[in-house]
């Protein structure tokens, strides 16, 4: 298969690269495409930069310099849930925005003419087991804003109650990914748990200056699988 991933911050780039054999850089239009293969599988790996916009326009240009049968979005993630702790993988059976309203008669978190809620390829999520990790299925939603309170957390669950976690990225590459007709598949690790707590900058700091190079080996776990 050829495989594309895509994560936010070059914190989380730096983690993928040492998992890529046959590494080569090439650009387009100001967008870095990091090429190789990992196991059996081509990948295309590329940073996205934090943000909706920056994600919905790095995924659109990805899918139009390469075919790809696989988009995965992958890297951090907060925690929105007090069953869900730091270093957990949260592998998004669903996706939804937490920050879209387009007006009276609409739907909370839908964009116009989108579902509600964007599905993860759930033959992969299937291959994603509790095992020797902590691993919680289900759904995880995404925002222009760093959700870093509790407060927060509790709007966000009030229109999404059963949301495990949140990140700025997923949804908009989710979006791409199906007006386009590319399957998709994300899984995020927990960075921080604001859900779970009242301030959760400092471990989200934290979280950097202690994160193992093991951290993203789920993703080399999942493509060996496939």
């Amino acid at each position: 298969m050829k495989i594309g991933i895509i994560v936010a911050m070059d914190k989380e780039l730096s983690l993928l690269l040492p998992m890529i054999d046959n590494h080569e850089l090439k650009e387009s239009m100001g967008f870095y495409f990091h090429i190789g293969s990992i196991g059996r599988h081509s990948v295309v790996v590329m940073e996205c930069g934090i943000g909706k916009v920056n994600a919905a326009i790095s995924t659109m240009s990805l899918l139009n310099n390469y075919s790809l049968d696989l988009v995965i979005s992958t890297g951090v993630a907060g925690g929105a849930d007090k069953s869900v702790n730091v270093m957990d993988i949260v592998v998004a059976d669903n996706i939804a925005y937490h920050d879209v309203w387009c007006g009276p008669g609409t739907v909370y978190g839908q964009a116009a003419g989108m579902p509600l809620m964007f599905k993860s390829e759930s033959c992969l999520s299937k291959l994603i087991t509790a095992d020797d990790r902590n691993v919680k299925h289900g759904l995880l939603c995404s925002g222009d804003r760093f959700i870093d309170n509790i407060e927060s957390v509790m709007e966000i669950k009030r229109h999404f109650p059963t949301a495990l976690a949140v990140d700025m990225e997923s949804a908009s590459i989710a979006h791409v990914c199906n007006k386009l007709g590319v399957p998709m598949f994300c899984m995020r690790v927990i960075s921080d748990s604001p859900g779970a707590g009242h301030d959760n900058s400092k471990q989200y700091e934290d979280f950097w200056s202690e994160a193992p190079e093991q951290t993203f080996t789920i993703v080399k776990q999942l493509l060996d699988a496939i």
